[in-house]
Order: structure tokens, then C-alpha cells, then sequence
């Protein structure tokens, strides 16, 4: 069981993360490959506004780092485990979604 306060505020931050769609869309593009703002916007279809908010948020939890690249700055996931670990977590949910071993889920809508 977690009861460390830092293990506790790590999940937090990745909990926070994940709580915008935006924000996981631009996580699992990051993935896949380290990418640039303008280049993110255009993918994404949001406003290069919009995508640096988010991006700032993902920095501020510590998912995602920016990289030097002469003028432009790159971003990508401060640590390839962090790919993984979305992979996992989403194969997770998908296996809980399609597990409806309540037998109420339905009309209860809980499960």
C-alpha cells in the first residue's frame, strides 16, 4: 500500500496528467516519437496556444522535457518508461472495460 507522501504525489501529478484528453492525446504522439510545438499542433488540430498550455502542464509533472535543437526546442517523455507505462495502463482499462463481471453494470452504470 502507498502511503509515502512522494509515491502518493507522483501519482498524483501522472493522475493530473492524464485527466485531459489533450493532454494524454499529446503524451501518446510523444511516445511514439520526440516532436516540435508546430508540428504537435498541426496532429493534434488544436491552437499552438492551446498545445503550450498543456505542454507546460506536462512539464510541470514532470512527463514530459524540452530539448535544445538549434532554435527550435523539442519535446519528448522525460522517460522512455513512461511509454511503456501508458501502454500498460491503457491495456489495463481496456481489459476492465471488456471484464463487466458486475452483473448489475448495466443498469447501475457503476461498473
Amino acid at each position: 500500500m502507498l502511503t509515502l507522501a512522494p509515491d502518493i504525489e507522483v501519482l498524483a501529478r501522472f493522475g493530473r496528467a492524464l485527466a485531459d484528453p489533450i493532454r494524454c492525446r499529446i503524451l501518446l504522439a510523444l511516445r511514439e516519437a520526440p516532436a516540435y510545438p508546430a508540428d504537435l499542433a498541426d496532429t493534434l488540430g488544436i491552437s499552438r496556444t492551446r498545445l503550450s498550455n498543456h505542454l507546460a502542464c506536462l512539464r510541470d509533472c514532470g512527463l514530459v522535457v524540452t530539448v535544445p535543437d538549434g532554435r527550435r526546442t523539442r519535446y519528448e517523455l522525460a522517460d522512455e518508461r513512461l511509454g511503456h507505462a501508458l501502454d500498460d495502463l491503457r491495456a489495463a482499462v481496456v481489459a476492465v472495460e471488456t471484464d463487466r463481471t458486475c452483473a448489475e453494470a448495466a443498469d447501475k452504470g457503476c461498473c
